[in-house]
């Protein structure tokens, strides 16, 4: 079919033409009494075009490959139906052959293929869904389906029903066809050779001096101690294709997953730095170190910290870092009949997990306090409580410890110790507790 469209004058013109039925912009209806003519002149040997001609039709306007077009058909159509065929009455029809009902057996059959593809997607959805979470979510490459297509079509014998298959399913029938012919099949076996020649080198520089490495260290141990140099993309490949794996700093998806998700909100920087604000509990500050004691064991400390007067308000001891580490501080500071809280007070953390989930954020507001959160990757803006931690553990001594109990007795002596009695040359040389009374003096 021709995909000329006629303009408005055009249209004005071919309508004025007795043989024409209708006419719009994109096709052209012919009366009956007309194509019994072409068909009979055409019989007698003259040619489409000098017929359209002689009826009056502007050939350069209906174009020659419609006009070829509509005689190949009504030709057909003579043949097959004689004069039947050119009629345009209803429940005749003489151009291009209305759409076939399908039958009732056809119908069931096209259903229990769609129904065949389903399951086989669902049972591929279940074997990988462990290894991929979230893999349904994101749009499969046509390869996939082909495979899928190719293994119904066998087990349920629908050899008939691949072009329907292809079109429920999203991908050209053309292509399932050239994916499994001869030269594709060939060229993914020699790919699969080649992979598996990459692969022998490449393991033997994953293990090299027994030290399992990345893809960047593979690379350099490849050009140093084989002289082979391949390009990082193809290195990542072949690992991914293969499982080689490096143990050594792998990316948490737990954490990934927890970002996407709605139960963890980041919300904005309002403190932007400014730590000294010369009202004491407005501005709090917290955070989460890990602490070493005994023979390698390891215990997590959270604090919350007035930022004008530096007293640590609360803190918490655990040896696991649960999202409780985090909210038993909150507790803590609740439990503290010396904290008043300011008005427009808020505290301040980087964007840990535990200061993202909403049941942190949920006990932040029935405390009535504000929430800011560090730029991402930023230790600089929450520098105060970074600073205290360096200075807790230089001064802390928890090698003598050998169980929890002893690290919280020390933990709570140092506090004390800090709060009550440790001067600070930028506090006026007071401690954080005579400070915090200064400052309240001078309100």
């Amino acid at each position: 079919m021709s995909k000329k469209t006629f303009t408005v004058g055009e249209v004005k013109q071919l309508s004025a033409n007795p043989y024409v039925k209708s006419v719009s912009t994109k096709g052209i209806t012919y009366t009956d009494e007309f194509k019994q003519l072409f068909i009979a002149s055409n019989q007698q040997g003259k040619l489409p075009r000098d017929i359209f001609e002689a009826c009056g039709f502007d050939v350069q306007i209906i174009g020659m490959t419609r006009i070829k077009a509509a005689g190949t058909r009504w030709r057909s159509n003579y043949q097959d139906q004689g004069a039947l065929g050119l009629q345009d009455a209803r429940g005749k029809h003489s151009g291009r052959p209305l759409k076939r009902e399908l039958s009732l057996e056809e119908k069931n059959a096209r259903l229990e293929a769609q129904i065949h593809l389903l399951r086989a997607e669902n049972e591929l959805l279940k074997k990988i869904r462990m290894a991929e979470r979230g893999w349904n979510r994101i749009k499969r490459a046509p390869n996939v389906h082909y495979r899928l297509i190719w293994r119904i079509v066998h087990t349920y014998d629908l050899r008939r029903m691949v072009r329907y298959l292809c079109k429920i399913a999203g991908v050209s029938t053309s292509g399932y066809y050239r994916y499994f012919s001869a030269p594709a099949i060939h060229r993914r076996h020699q790919k699969e050779r080649a992979d598996e020649e990459l692969r022998v080198p490449i393991s033997r520089a994953f293990h090299f001096k027994k030290r399992n490495k990345g893809a960047r260290s593979i690379k350099m141990t490849l050009e140093g101690q084989f002289q082979i140099v391949w390009n990082l993309k193809r290195i990542r490949r072949i690992m991914k294709k293969y499982s080689i794996v490096c143990p050594i700093r792998k990316a948490n998806p737990y954490k990934q997953m927890m970002k996407a998700t709605h139960e963890h909100r980041t919300v904005p920087n309002l403190l932007q730095r400014h730590f000294k604000q010369g009202i004491p509990a407005k501005v709090l500050l917290t955070d989460i170190t890990y602490l070493t004691y005994g023979k390698g064991k390891r215990a997590y400390l959270s604090t919350i910290k007035d930022s004008s007067t530096n007293e640590i308000l609360a803190y918490h001891v655990s040896d696991r870092i649960t999202m409780d580490l985090a909210t038993n501080t909150l507790i803590h500071l609740q439990k503290n009949r010396r904290f008043k809280k300011a008005k427009g007070a808020f505290i301040h953390s980087d964007q840990g997990t535990h200061y993202t989930h909403l049941d942190f954020q949920k006990k932040v507001k029935r405390m009535g306090l504000g929430q800011s959160m560090s730029r991402r990757g930023n230790c600089w803006d929450n520098a105060p409580q970074e600073s205290f931690f360096g200075h807790f553990k230089d001064e802390v001594s928890l090698k003598n410890c050998t169980t929890l109990d002893e690290v919280k007795r020390e933990i709570k002596a140092y506090m004390t110790y800090y709060n009550h009695y440790r001067y600070q040359w930028n506090l006026k040389r007071m401690t954080p507790v005579e400070y915090r009374d200064h400052l309240l003096q001078a309100m």
